[in-house]
């Protein structure tokens, strides 16, 4: 009976070892290409993470929507069908508008601009995430955004009727102020929209007209910077509080490592891209006068109606941003 109860001992001694020093594997899905520039930081974060945990915790990357859609990923994470994932904050505004901040047009239009606003944003963002079981990794902008079009925009009454894709609450509120149809298609789905007609005009940014390679349906560009909205790395914190100390703290450093990295490639590639589109035969304009006016018209609009919704907390944020 004592060898009996040793030999069991052991076994399971043996058994916890084995499932303490065992590789941990995460999920990690993207709604963008393998090509883009947040996918390449997010598979150099993979790499860090597997490399400072001397192969613990291995990150294994799926974009383009492959394990799930751009706007499936918040949930999956949050219902741990993925440990951790990376999505576009604004596409969530409907949740809670302190999610849409950085989709206000012509609030912050440029990278320290945008920086400021996340830096007096972070807290109110992350603390709203973690109550739905979230954990902010890091945040990186895309490019400012433009207003892709068929035809050409002397002003927002050219947009009159025009169908306009939406990817977030923010985009859809612009098509209803200048009388556009709002048509809701994520990333990896505007190509095929482009080439059925289901849009003609819409606005995000050079990054993403290059990967869907937009040139070949729409040929006006007009680079207005109306915002730059930022994509989230989140894990789920079940996943996150279930790695050792140090493991965690391998996490956080690669993490911090990929936003500094995020954003200096986003801002270097920023005017690549334009060029790109002018390679390709595209009419890259800054825009007219009444164009940018009219803009930043439905922009206070959009402010207005952002800090009624977000009360006391919204202003405050505003009014540290304003500084």
């Amino acid at each position: 009976m004592l060898k009996t109860l040793v030999a069991v001992s052991a076994a399971t001694t043996a058994l916890l070892c084995g499932s303490v020093n065992a590789q941990q594997k995460w999920d990690m899905p993207t709604g963008y290409p393998g090509n883009n520039f947040h996918t390449e930081n997010i598979v150099q974060f993979a790499a860090d993470v597997e490399k400072a945990t001397g192969g613990k915790l291995k990150v294994t990357v799926h974009d383009n929507g492959s394990l799930f859609k751009a706007n499936e990923i918040k949930r999956a994470v949050q219902g741990g069908q993925a440990d951790i994932g990376e999505i576009i904050i604004s596409g969530y505004s409907n949740e809670d508008p302190m999610f849409g901040l950085d989709s206000i047009p012509f609030l912050a239009t440029g990278y320290p601009e945008a920086k400021k606003l996340w830096n007096v944003s972070k807290a109110a963002t992350e603390a709203r995430l973690a109550k739905q079981g979230l954990k902010v990794l890091y945040a990186v902008p895309w490019p400012p955004q433009g207003i892709y079009s068929a035809k050409p925009l002397n002003s927002a009454a050219d947009l009159k009727g025009v169908k306009w894709r939406a990817y977030n609450p923010n985009t859809s509120r612009i098509a209803q102020l200048v009388g556009a149809q709002p048509v809701t298609i994520q990333a990896a789905e505007l190509t095929q929209a482009l080439a059925t007609g289901a849009v003609s005009a819409f606005m995000t940014s050079g990054a993403t007209g290059y990967d869907s390679k937009v040139w070949e349906q729409v040929k006006y560009y007009y680079d207005v910077s109306a915002w730059l909205p930022k994509n989230l790395v989140i894990v789920s914190k079940k996943a996150f509080d279930a790695l050792d100390k140090p493991m965690q703290d391998a996490v956080l450093k690669s993490a911090a490592a990929a936003e500094v990295r995020g954003w200096k490639i986003s801002e270097e590639k920023n005017n690549w891209y334009k060029e790109q589109l002018t390679k390709n035969g595209m009419k890259v304009e800054t825009g007219s006068e009444q164009l940018r006016s009219d803009f930043k018209k439905v922009g206070l609009i959009i402010i207005a109606d952002w800090t009624t919704q977000t009360g006391a907390e919204g202003q405050a944020i505003i009014d540290a941003f304003r500084k």
